[in-house]
């Protein structure tokens, strides 16, 4: 019995500084560039122009910090909040917000934490299995018409996004 100990923790002993040494110490992150999210977000602007009306773009990151934010210039200022939450609500949970609207409706729901926005006008930006950010809009009467400039947005950079994945 002994003998069956020491060779189980010797074989253990050996197989964890392999197992270490496979795995990575590191783990990259792919983000999108500030010129990427700028044409993003000026892709959002000019395709709620097309509506008729003037929004606030918020694209966050993966980790759901703000990269660019633009307001046009009849958008209220309430609509740069907005659009920050309804982005980082997007990359939080690598949907768009339209899509979550009525999940989250009981009284002590996740839905409750500050910060989130479970309204359409949000989608993530992801390319080759990667979530890079969202993109969040608000000043729209709706928010399809939000979520269709997000998209916009999106549809912008998707190409760029696919070649730099490969």
């Amino acid at each position: 019995m002994r003998i069956r100990s020491f060779i189980i923790t010797a074989t253990v002993a050996v197989a964890l500084p392999l197992q270490a040494a496979e795995q990575a110490v590191a783990i990259p992150i792919q983000r999108l560039t500030m010129e990427t999210a700028l044409k993003a977000a000026q892709a959002t602007i000019a395709q709620c122009r097309k509506e008729g009306v003037q929004i606030a773009v918020t694209v966050v990151d993966r980790s759901g910090d703000p990269q660019v934010v633009l307001r046009d210039v009849l958008a209220p200022e309430l609509t740069l909040t907005i659009s920050r939450q309804k982005a980082y609500t997007a990359v939080s949970f690598n949907a768009a917000t339209s899509s979550m609207e009525d999940r989250f409706t009981k009284p002590f729901s996740v839905g409750k934490v500050e910060g989130l926005v479970f309204s359409a006008g949000a989608v993530p930006v992801t390319a080759g299995g990667t979530l890079y950010g969202a993109i969040g809009v608000s000043g729209a009467p709706s928010g399809a018409t939000d979520e269709k400039c997000a998209r916009a947005g999106v549809e912008a950079i998707a190409a760029d996004l696919e070649l730099g994945s490969m």
